[in-house]
């Protein structure tokens, strides 16, 4: 990161005040850069690919195109930029839409500054996920039974649905296909994608495991590949919804 500069940072929401209250944050930092502003989800999109941001802060609920598809539409389109969905609560179902349509993380729009700061720069690095335990909680909630799919919501129309149809008891993890592409993957790939799952660090994965942290880190690089994932997040997106981690039955 220190390599290529400040990180390079897009705002996205349709409050200006709140865009004003990040910008006054974020550019008290000399490794952060903000590049650019915008107040709906299709000039999001447009700044992106004029701008190259490495993250993007992207508010969901925004006239024109909302964060939800605008976050689809830059993930699709190629784009290296990380986005760090803001959300109102930790287990919102718009958060989970978030990540599955691409995002990398999710943060509160009330969250303190440091973390705000924080958030920018791991998301930047692409080394760990924000608050890795919130996330695992937050899909463990929405993955757990058909009807908590925000699949409405995100408008993807439900791709690995909670339920076959079939008589499957409402409320259980859905079973799907395994998917071929985890046949490409090595034992010790398959341990580190659980792990990932899990939502551990580098740090802990690599204690766990006695191996180095860089070591770990070309397990997940390669995992990424081989899965065709954007990031760590998504990896643990993936466990769950191909069934890979079932969620448990606890109640959060």
């Amino acid at each position: 990161m220190l390599d290529k500069g400040p990180v390079r940072v897009l705002l996205v929401d349709d409050q200006p005040l709140l865009r004003m209250g990040f910008r006054l944050i974020l550019e008290g930092e000399d490794d952060l850069c903000i590049v650019g502003e915008a107040s709906n989800g299709a000039e999001a999109v447009r700044h992106v690919r004029e701008l190259a941001p490495d993250v993007v802060l992207m508010d969901v609920r925004m006239p024109m195109l909302d964060g939800i598809e605008a976050t689809r539409a830059i993930a699709a389109s190629g784009s290296d930029a990380k986005i760090i969905i803001l959300t109102t609560f930790d287990l919102d179902e718009y958060a989970f839409a978030g990540l599955r349509a691409g995002a990398s993380a999710f943060l509160l729009k009330d969250v303190a500054p440091a973390e705000l700061i924080s958030a920018v720069r791991v998301v930047a690095s692409g080394d760990a996920v924000v608050a890795p335990r919130v996330t695992q909680r937050l899909l463990e909630t929405y993955v757990r039974g058909a009807g908590m799919d925000p699949a409405g919501a995100d408008g993807d129309g439900g791709q690995r649905d909670g339920a076959d149809g079939g008589g499957q008891p409402a409320g259980s993890p859905a079973r799907p296909a395994r998917d071929p592409l985890l046949e490409d993957l090595t034992p010790r790939e398959n341990e580190m994608l659980g792990a990932l799952a899990e939502g551990l660090s580098n740090a802990e994965i690599a204690h766990r495991y006695f191996l180095s942290e860089a070591t770990v880190k070309t397990h997940v690089r390669r995992i990424l590949t081989k899965l065709h994932l954007r990031d760590r997040v998504q990896a643990v997106v993936y466990a769950y919804e191909t069934g890979l981690v079932v969620p448990s039955n606890a109640d959060y």
